[in-house]
This record gives structure tokens, C-alpha cells and sequence, in this order.
């Protein structure tokens, strides 16, 4: 019986979103403070954390309990569309915080560390979604819309 990766990879993805929601919430909050307002950098990495909370709840979710709703594009586009937004954030908040002088030192070094966890959670959507562009690739042929079923996270009897 072979391992199935989806579980723990869904499992560090969700754990990430909420450590990078945690982070940007505070640095979003106390740059406001600070500054006339947050930076769009920052606003964008927090919205990409609650986008894949969402996301991870179609992802987990809908290939077990609602099969018509799991069609293997929308997967597809649900983890790539996820990937793209990371890779965007993650870059263009490494990118602000080279620009910006930190004076304060909490929120930088948060969003310091949200940038490093953002590139791990980049990561992690670029796996699944390699698995999910292979599944694609593997059944362009019979054109069936069902899910792969190694991709659900429960596990196989």
C-alpha cells in the first residue's frame, strides 16, 4: 500500500496559513499604528493566508463529501491560483522589507518571518499542485471530470 502525502501536506499547509495570519495580522496592526496605514505588501500576504484557509476547506472537503463539486480543473485552478498568490506575496513583501527601514523591531522581525514561512507554504502549493497538473496530464484522454482519489486526505481502506 503506498503513502499517501496529500494528509501531511494539507496538514503544514493549514498549520502555516495560520501561523502567517497570526504574524501579518500583528504586523498589519501595528504598521497602521505606526504609519499613515499598512502597506499593500502586507495587506496582499494577509489576504493570501485567509484565501488559503478557504481554499484548503474546498481542497479537504469537497473531493469527499461533494464529488460534483470536486471537478479536476477546479482543483487544478484552486491549487495554482493558491501557488500564484503565495509566490506573489512572499516576493513582494521580501521586497518591501528591503526598501523599508524597520525602527520598530516586533513587526519587522514578524514579517520577517512571515516572509520565510510564506515561501514554505509556497512550496508546499507548488508540490500539490504538480500532483494536481500530473492527474490532469495522466486522465486528458478519457475525459472524466472525477478527482484523483490519492489526493483526498482521508485514508484509503
Amino acid at each position: 500500500m503506498a503513502f499517501n502525502y496529500t494528509l501531511p501536506l494539507r496538514v503544514a499547509q493549514g498549520l502555516f496559513a495560520i501561523l502567517i495570519l497570526g504574524l501579518m495580522a500583528y504586523v498589519v496592526s501595528d504598521w497602521d499604528g505606526y504609519y499613515a496605514g499598512s502597506p499593500a505588501e502586507a495587506n496582499f500576504v494577509l489576504f493570501c493566508s485567509v484565501w488559503t484557509v478557504l481554499a484548503l476547506a474546498y481542497l479537504t472537503i469537497a473531493p469527499v463529501r461533494f464529488e460534483t463539486a470536486a471537478h479536476k480543473f477546479g482543483i487544478l485552478a484552486a491549487e495554482a491560483l493558491t501557488m500564484i498568490f503565495w509566490f506573489a506575496g512572499f516576493i513582494a513583501l521580501a521586497v518591501l522589507l528591503t526598501d523599508v527601514r524597520c525602527r520598530r523591531w516586533g513587526p519587522c522581525r514578524a514579517a520577517k518571518a512571515a516572509v520565510v514561512f510564506a515561501a514554505f507554504e509556497w512550496l508546499l502549493f507548488a508540490a500539490t499542485t504538480i500532483m494536481a497538473s500530473l492527474h490532469v496530464w495522466r486522465t486528458r484522454r478519457d475525459h472524466s471530470s472525477k478527482h484523483d482519489p490519492t489526493m483526498e486526505v482521508h485514508p484509503s481502506a
